[in-house]
C-alpha cells in the first residue's frame, strides 16, 4: 500500500464530505416536514375553533364572548404566519442543503471519473509492456530458430 494513489486519499475525503452533507439534507428535509405538521396543526386547530364557534350559531352569545373569540382568532392567525415564515424559512435551509449535497456528489464523481481514467491509463501502459515483452519474446525465439 505504500505507493497508494493519493487520489485514493482524495476520495474517500469526497465519500465522507458526501455522506456529511447527506446526513445535513436528511435533518433538514425532516425538520422541514416537522415545520410543516406544526402548521397544519395551527390551520386545523384554526378551523375546529371556527366550527365551535359556527356550531352557536344562532344561539345568544354575549360581546364580551364574542370579542374574544376573534382576538383569539387573530393570535391564532398571527400564529400562523409567523409559522409560514419558519416554514419558508425551512425550505430554504433544505434548498441549500441539496444543492450543498449535490456539490459534494459532483466532486466525489469527478475523483471517481479521475481515477478510472488513470487506471484506464495504467493499463493501456500495462498491456503495451506486456505486448513489448510478449515481441520481444516471439522475436528471441524466431532469432534462436534461424540460428540452428
Amino acid at each position: 500500500m505504500a505507493n497508494a494513489d493519493p487520489l485514493l486519499l482524495v476520495l474517500k475525503l469526497a465519500n465522507d464530505a458526501e455522506e456529511q452533507a447527506a446526513l445535513l439534507l436528511k435533518s433538514a428535509q425532516l425538520e422541514c416536514q416537522k415545520r410543516l405538521n406544526q402548521l397544519s396543526a395551527l390551520n386545523n386547530y384554526r378551523l375546529d375553533y371556527m366550527k365551535q364557534m359556527q356550531s352557536q350559531q344562532g344561539q345568544a352569545i354575549s360581546a364580551n364572548h364574542y370579542h374574544q373569540f376573534h382576538r383569539f382568532i387573530r393570535q391564532i392567525d398571527d400564529a400562523i404566519i409567523q409559522q409560514n415564515r419558519v416554514v419558508a424559512d425551512g425550505e430554504m435551509q433544505k434548498e441549500y442543503r441539496q444543492q450543498h449535497w449535490l456539490e459534494k456528489q459532483k466532486k466525489r464523481k469527478a475523483v471517481e471519473l479521475l481515477l478510472a481514467s488513470k487506471e484506464k491509463k495504467r493499463q493501456v501502459v500495462e498491456q503495451k509492456r506486456e505486448q513489448k515483452m510478449t515481441d520481444e519474446f516471439a522475436s528471441q525465439q524466431f532469432f534462436r530458430r534461424h540460428q540452428r
